[in-house]
This record gives structure tokens, sequence and C-alpha cells, in this order.
């Protein structure tokens, strides 16, 4: 088995340059991908020996009067090599559509970023049944616009809306339902890549080693545990291949 991949997002988190360097310096592993606000993307970044940078969003313009945007270029210049876009929280706290996502997709791609596309349904859709055509429509949306030739390969987050940040994940059982569901789209659209797979919501050292027991999981997107120095110990051990 080979490592599976943490991807870190900090969100609006730590509040100060001397604790976000010091979550670099603890994080800082072959398989993990270190996703910190944009005031501290550059120091981070120099920190980093081992794991890779990325940021927490993108616009999809390269350049222009887009107040608090950053390009994909801005982000290529500072080094980051991932960037995630269609996040759940931007796309209900913020209003993203699956079609500016779509752009953030191809803005990445087109200037050798590696997105990682977010998707997943909320507890309302969910419990209207749902999931499968929520996760159709943003996955196709999302993928739609995506540049040829195929030099990268996205990555793509199962992120159940309703499991984020709340303490109650998806089960494992029911997270690789949804990703088989998701590979058997990817197939569908003919794209000719091959995307990593990974779980996001409420993601944990206790619930980590659940999803990554399985092949089709190839990691996990990790929120507020990746804010934590034990809890980063743990997890990337678990992702470790033994």
């Amino acid at each position: 088995m080979s490592d599976k991949l943490l991807i870190f997002n900090w969100k609006m988190n730590p509040a100060t340059l001397k604790k976000a360097l010091f979550l670099a310096k603890v994080s800082d592993y072959e398989n993990v991908v270190v996703c910190p606000p944009f005031p501290f993307i550059e120091e981070v970044g120099e920190a980093l020996k081992k794991a890779k940078l990325g940021a927490q969003d993108v616009f999809y313009e390269s350049k222009g009067a887009y107040t608090g945007e950053v390009s994909a270029q801005e982000l290529k210049n500072l080094c980051v090599e991932y960037v995630i876009v269609g996040h759940s929280e931007r796309r209900h706290k913020l209003g993203e559509t699956d079609e500016m996502i779509a752009k953030k997709l191809k803005a990445a791609l087109e200037n050798g970023l590696i997105p990682i596309l977010c998707v997943g349904e909320t507890k309302k859709e969910r419990g209207a049944g749902k999931r499968e055509a929520v996760i159709e429509r943003q996955l196709k949306t999302g993928l739609s616009l995506y540049p040829k030739p195929y030099t990268l390969n996205p990555i793509i987050a199962y992120e159940p809306v309703w499991a984020i940040g709340t303490g109650n994940p998806e089960t494992p059982e029911s997270a690789l339902e949804s990703i088989k569901f998701i590979k058997s789209l990817v197939q569908s659209q003919k794209l000719n890549v091959k995307c990593q797979m990974l779980y996001g919501g409420s993601v944990d050292s206790k619930n980590l080693g659940g999803y990554l027991q399985y092949k089709e999981i190839d990691g996990a997107l990790v929120g507020g545990a990746s804010l934590k120095k034990e809890e980063i110990k743990k997890m990337v051990k678990l992702a470790t291949a033994k």
C-alpha cells in the first residue's frame, strides 16, 4: 500500500504567523498538502521542506479589477502546487455556482496547479434522496471546461456538507459508496484522467483509519484536526504505508 494523501485545510486559521509556522513544521511530511490562509502562504511555503503547498481558493480570471481575488498565476509564482475549488463553505456561504467552480478548475489546470474539486450534498438534499443527483451535477459541471491536453489530474474530494465541522462524519461504508459513484461518473465523462479520491467531513485521528482502509479512498481533506499537533502526528501515521 502506498501512502495516502492528506490535505490540511486551515481555513481562516491560525491568527498569527508564528502559529502558522509552528503548524507548518509539525505538518511537514511528504504525503501532506498544507493549505494556509492567503496572508501566510509565502512564509509557510518557505518553511515546508517535504510537504506540498496548497491554496484554499483561486479566481478564474488572470488579471483585472477583482477586489480581494487571487489569480492562478499569482499562486503559481508563490510556489503553490495545489488549490481547493468548490469547497462547500464557498458554495453555500459565499454563493459560488457550479459554473464559477468550473472556470476556477480550468484556470488552475491551465496554470499548472492541481485542483482539489469538492463535491457533496446537504442534509436536506440527502434526506430527499438527491445525493447522487447533486454529486453528478456538481461533478459534470465542474469538469465541463477541463482543458486539453490532459497534463494534470484533478483530485476530487467527497465532502457531505452536513458532516463538515459538525463532529458527525459520514460512515466509511457510505463514503465508499459515494466515492465509487464519483469514480463511475468520471469514467463516463471520458476525460482520460485518473483522479485521486478523498473523503472530507469531520475527519480526525479517531475515524481516519476507517476511510483509509479502502483502496478506493486515496486520502482525506482535513479541517479542524489539522490545527492540532497531536492529531497531525496520529493522522500522518495512519496515512503512511506500513
